[in-house]
């Protein structure tokens, strides 16, 4: 930071001061004094120049006025900000509290105790509360209403100062023999303070200020110290919170009378007197400190006796009370900010979050990105890139760790102009100091500096850049210690052990162009070095330390602004006298008698090394061969100086909202020879100016002249600037022009070229050429106004023209995703590509559907229409779409996609695809897989693989009569099985007539689909015995339903019948019920012959046979084993044609010639006995 005094306001009758306090809020400064003196001041800037903003403006007292009330000395003042109230108190112990009426102040409220005197009083941080105390003891805690909370004595204590927490539960007393006890907010005593900044002081002292920053505007970093304590010494510990262990201690060493914070926490101000180290006398500064003990300016102030000191809301002012005098000083912050590519970076914290918030603007488009940075240390920028240094996380990962095995506890981080990171390097050195160039990032701390020569990748992907890093890490970064004098032989690897090593003379600053790289020491030595390989070339000797450096563009000279705002220069490279006579005459200036005060911030230009600007308290200066141009009043830090021009911007102003930031906060100043020629060329002429810009040659005047030629058509001067300025743009642009005929017609191109564009055109249609008007248009690209002259001209247009209109108007709405106003015009356009798109985002399915209609077939866009809606599960019109533009492929993957199995088979078979089998065998598989058997079955069913289906319901059938649990469950599935295996017949005959249409007749088609499906199924069983496993476990229930009814004769014949089909229904379960349905019939010779074959089965185990002899034991001895009547077992079922069929109702053979049969599964039924029945008994076909 810099601090130079700007103002003093004299007390009237010289009334010596006491205090002064400035409101943070509304701005109001109030100073008590002698004889009862209370004022009331406002500074305020009035201006309408928009340039002259913050410090720059003329500020003025727009409120003066004096507060009658008190008697004696008045002692202390302190502003309620949330209530804009005034507390102030005399030496006769009376307070009173102001408060403000239509722009005037008032007593409010008074208190007399008459026992003592106030020596402090404090204003909690909301305002809601006050607390007073008395020397002789005694504290008050009123509210801010005026009604008393708590009172007490403090017996035996002097008390002298207070302080409330920010959190408003803690109470600080300090007491007039320099202690400082720790109270809750109802008085009660917790503890007293360690004072450890004291420790072997010697001699009374006394407590010159306590000040608790409460944390309004954020802290600079998380666990900042906050609570300052100074003593009248000139020691003083600040500390993060009341019983901090380990304070930052300062010893000032000068005599203090008051210290404030600033309005963000980040600087101390400790106001007192200082006595000069070869006389007695005193004289009265302001030293200026960081939250961490480090100091940051000294501010000698004049007059004999300093009493108070005060921050102006903003932190940009501090006002002094001296003798009878409010000095006012202006601040000039050190902000974290820098200027890369156009874009502004600056950072700012905010109470609410930790990290530094850091944004980067982007003022050409007027874009802000931000970026949170825990623990930010710096920005640094140069070209189009930026340097963030900051702490490193605890939690960092392993890379962290140095070669040295030293630990890193920074990182920097190289960022693009829009906050992008590209690359990082962790270090061991504590970057107190960046400076960056095209090439390379050199961070000094105090002993040692680190160069980073980094890479950025134009085109490589990640993997290459990785490569590249991995195997050019030897000579990519060095680090040397101060005190060393490098030469040019490299180190392999940075050795951050010997950074450590304390110097004597430390680093202060640092810069570096291209070629050379220039650090300062407190001592006021300069080391100069050359880069890239670093190599110390020269040591240069200043009489004060340096805090700022800066070379020009060509590294010859270099600019130091001292600690004290001094600005000097340095020639590095001796100039010599060769050349022109006249130039050397020019640059004649000294550069060693060359001296300017209270500067604080400076650039060289980037194309001129004898031209930079400076800033001098609030003006800038511009100097070309050290004579200044007249100044520019304005208080902006200086970005960037190029082409004659200076970018400045006014970070005062930003800070203030820096979420938003304004363009107005941006200034353009064009420096005198810039303005010089334009007036040149306005009023004098072209000739003239041509002369002026030969004597003060620069690209930037000639592109001047170039653009004022071209003006007047006058092309030989315009081709010649042009040339000097090395436009190539420019001199074809003029022999272009050379090669038009008519006046009007350059006049037109040279509006277009300035882009002056409605004039351009305006020209063209004036000559009647409309042509050239649209493909002016055309070439910026407004199609509304290429559309507009298009429809108003006279005769026809160009349909193509025209088309092509509608389709940059489309793109136009569809490039804002304005779908519903692009809709409107792509069709007028004919651009059904992006139709289709606009459709697809309007989700307007039905207008993509009659789009499909309407094209062509095979057209391109169809394709990309029955993607669209496969996306969203549209299947009949994707495959329109597909089928259209002759896809059946992707017609039958988008089926395939959404499930729609069966239109895929039919697809598939319409279009002959052959791998369809393969498709669906991939799918039942995935469905076998996840044990989902009967989804798969349907699936075949769908597909019309009625044989695949068949299978595995067959499969399943087997499955459940193992278990043996529900019969009629599984004569269900073989049914099902056995109708699937019915449909593969169909399937299979109607395939062949289709083939074999009208060439042959009816019994050969049927022949030969016999014939193919013979051929085809390897599963002759399934195909034809399908329906073998339904009849036996038809005619297995039919028996016990029979047996239970009654009919046993009929029941069993039934089970006689059932022993054909021991392949699927157990033989044990056969014969056991045969012998029981015999038993029960009385025909024990049948149910003998059952128990002969269920001895004799060979599945029963020796325990079950001889239950079974057991049983037959017991029922033959008490019956014959004969038949009662004759049952014809042989031969019964045989007929004259062979094998009789048997009737599924009751389970005997059919003899008659007329009898019922079914349509699907081939069973008869005696006709008596159908008549009971509206479906078929077997396979519930319904009877016809």
């Amino acid at each position: 930071m810099f601090i130079y005094l700007s103002k003093k306001i004299a007390i009237p009758n010289n009334v010596h001061l006491k205090c002064v306090s400035w409101n943070k809020d509304q701005g109001f400064i109030a100073c008590g004094g002698d004889d009862g003196l209370l004022r009331v001041l406002k500074l305020e800037t009035q201006t309408d120049d928009a340039k002259l903003k913050g410090l720059a403006a003329p500020s003025n007292l727009s409120m003066n006025q004096t507060l009658e009330g008190h008697s004696g000395a008045v002692q202390v003042v302190t502003w309620n900000e949330q209530y804009e109230k005034l507390t102030t108190s005399d030496q006769n112990g009376l307070i009173i509290v102001w408060m403000l009426y239509k722009g005037a102040w008032y007593e409010e409220m008074i208190n007399n105790r008459n026992k003592s005197v106030v020596r402090s009083m404090s204003w909690n941080a909301d305002g809601q509360k006050i607390c007073i105390v008395y020397e002789d003891g005694a504290v008050i805690v009123g509210s801010v209403d005026g009604n008393r909370i708590w009172g007490k004595e403090l017996k035996g204590n002097q008390l002298a100062h207070v302080a409330w927490s920010p959190d408003s539960k803690i109470l600080l007393f300090g007491m007039a023999n320099g202690e400082v006890q720790i109270y809750d907010n109802q008085g009660n005593f917790i503890i007293k303070m360690t004072i450890s900044c004291l420790a072997n002081a010697t001699g009374a002292i006394s407590i010159a200020g306590i000040h608790w920053y409460a944390g309004a505007g954020g802290y600079v970093e998380p666990d900042c110290p906050c609570l300052a304590i100074c003593f009248d010494s000139g020691r003083c510990q600040v500390m993060r919170y009341e019983n901090d262990e380990n304070p930052v201690c300062i010893d000032t060493l000068m005599t203090v009378v008051s210290i404030q914070w600033n309005h963000c926490g980040s600087v101390l101000a400790v106001a007192g007197s200082l006595k000069a180290s070869n006389s007695e006398k005193e004289f009265n500064v302001v030293q200026f400190y960081t939250p961490f003990g480090e100091h940051l300016r000294t501010l000698k102030v004049p007059g004999k006796q300093m009493t108070g000191v005060g921050w102006e809301g903003g932190g940009l002012r501090i006002g002094l009370a001296v003798d009878s005098y409010i000095y006012f000083a202006n601040i000039r912050p050190d902000y974290k900010w820098g200027y890369c590519c156009s874009t502004v970076v600056y950072a700012y914290t905010k109470p609410e979050r930790q990290e530094h918030c850091v944004v980067f603007w982007d003022t050409k488009n007027n874009e802000t990105f931000v970026k949170y940075v825990k623990s930010l240390m710096s920005i640094t920028t140069s070209g189009d890139f930026c340097i963030l240094a900051s702490k490193a996380d605890d939690t960092h990962p392993q890379d962290a760790e140095l070669e040295s095995g030293s630990h890193a506890r920074y990182v920097l981080i190289l960022c693009n102009s829009i906050g992008t990171p590209l690359d990082s390097k962790y270090i061991g050195i504590d970057p107190l100091f960046v400076t960056m160039t095209k090439m390379q990032v050199i961070a000094a701390s105090k002993e040692a500096f680190y160069l980073w020569q980094y890479k950025v990748a134009k085109k490589l992907t990640a993997l290459e850049i990785n490569q590249v890093t991995r195997t050019k890490k030897e000579g990519r970064e060095r680090v040397y210690h101060i005190d060393s004098s490098p030469s040019a032989a490299s180190d392999s690897s940075p050795d951050f052990t010997k950074a450590f090593t304390a110097t004597r003379d430390p680093i202060c600053c640092i810069t570096a162009t291209d070629q050379t790289l220039i650090v300062g020491r407190e001592s006021g030595t300069i080391h100069r070095y050359s880069l890239p390989n670093v190599v110390l070339i020269h040591k240069y000797t200043l009489n004060n330390r340096a805090s700022y450096l800066s070379l020009n563009c060509n590294s010859s000279r270099l600019a130091v602004i001292d600690i004290a705002g001094v600005l000097t220069l340095l020639d590095l490279e001796v100039r010599g006298s060769s050349g022109d006579g006249a130039g050397n005459q020019a640059s004649a200036g000294d550069p060693s008698k060359f001296e300017r005060k209270d500067v604080w911030d400076m650039k060289w230009a980037h194309d001129n090394p004898d031209l930079f600007a400076m800033m001098e308290k609030t003006r800038m200066y511009v100097f070309r061969d050290l004579d200044p141009e007249e100044p520019i009043q304005t208080s902006g830090y200086i970005c960037n100086f190029e082409d004659l021009e200076i970018k400045s911007v006014l970070l005062d102003e930003i800070m203030k909202d820096p979420e938003k930031p304004n363009k107005d906060n941006l200034i353009n100043f064009e420096i005198r020879s810039l303005r010089d020629t334009r007036a040149l060329i306005e009023k004098v002429g072209i000739e003239d100016a041509s002369q002026f810009i030969e004597d003060n040659p620069h690209p930037r005047l000639w592109r001047l002249l170039a653009e004022a030629a071209l003006q007047k058509l006058d092309l030989k001067t315009a081709e010649q600037a042009f040339v000097r300025c090395k436009d190539y743009q420019g001199i074809e642009f003029v022999k272009g022009l050379g090669n038009l005929q008519s006046e009007p017609m350059k006049q037109a191109e040279v509006a277009a070229y300035f882009s002056r564009f409605e004039e351009a055109e305006r020209m063209y249609q004036d000559m009647d050429r409309r042509d050239l008007a649209i493909s002016l248009r055309i070439k910026l690209g407004d199609w509304f106004r290429v559309l507009h002259l298009l429809k108003t001209g006279s005769g026809d247009c160009d349909d193509t023209l025209l088309e092509q209109a509608y389709n940059g108007i489309g793109d136009y709405f569809a490039d804002r995703q304005k779908w519903v106003d692009a809709v409107q015009y792509y069709p007028q356009g004919r651009n059904q590509e992006r139709l289709a798109e606009c459709y697809y985002m309007l989700e307007d399915y039905d207008g993509l559907e009659k789009l499909t209609a309407v094209l062509p077939e095979n057209h391109q866009v169809l394709p990309n229409i029955g993607q669209m809606f496969a996306t969203v599960g549209m299947c009949e019109q994707a495959v329109t779409a597909y089928l259209k533009c002759n896809q059946p492929k992707a017609a039958v993957d988008t089926c395939v996609h959404l499930n729609q199995w069966n239109k895929a088979v039919e697809l598939a078979r319409t279009h002959n695809m052959k791998e369809i089998k393969s498709l669906l065998s991939k799918y039942a598989s995935h469905l076998l897989e996840k044990n989902k058997t009967l989804e798969a079955v349907e699936l075949y069913r769908k597909a019309h693989h009625f044989l695949d289906a068949a299978k595995l319901l067959f499969k399943i059938a087997d499955e459940e009569a193992e278990k043996g649990t529900r019969p009629l469950r599984v004569k269900k599935l073989y049914v099902l099985a056995a109708r699937l295996v019915e449909n593969y017949h169909e399937q299979v005959k109607t395939s062949q007539q289709s083939k074999a249409k009208g060439k042959t007749s009816e019994a050969t088609s049927a022949l030969a689909g016999l014939l193919e499906e013979d051929a085809t199924s390897s599963d002759n069983h399934i195909v034809d015995n399908a329906w073998r496993g339904a009849e036996a476990y038809h005619f297995f229930l039919l028996a016990q339903r029979q047996l239970y009814e009654g009919y046993m004769e009929n029941a069993m014949r039934t089970a006689l019948h059932l022993r054909e089909y021991e392949d699927i229904i157990p033989a044990v379960e056969i014969y056991s019920l045969l012998a029981v349905c015999a038993t029960a019939n009385r025909a024990f010779g049948t149910c003998s012959q059952a128990f002969i074959k269920l001895e004799s089965l060979e599945s029963l185990d020796l325990e079950q046979r001889q239950l079974y002899e057991d049983l037959a034991l017991e029922i033959f001895t008490k019956h014959t084993p004969k038949d009662s009547h004759a049952i014809e077992l042989a031969g019964s079922s045989e007929g004259a044609e062979g094998k009789l069929p048997t009737c599924i109702v009751t389970g005997l053979p059919i003899q008659e010639h007329q009898f019922w049969m079914c349509s699907v599964c081939k069973h008869c039924v005696l006709w008596k006995e159908i008549r009971k029945y509206s479906c078929c008994p077997l396979c519930h076909t319904p009877v016809a």
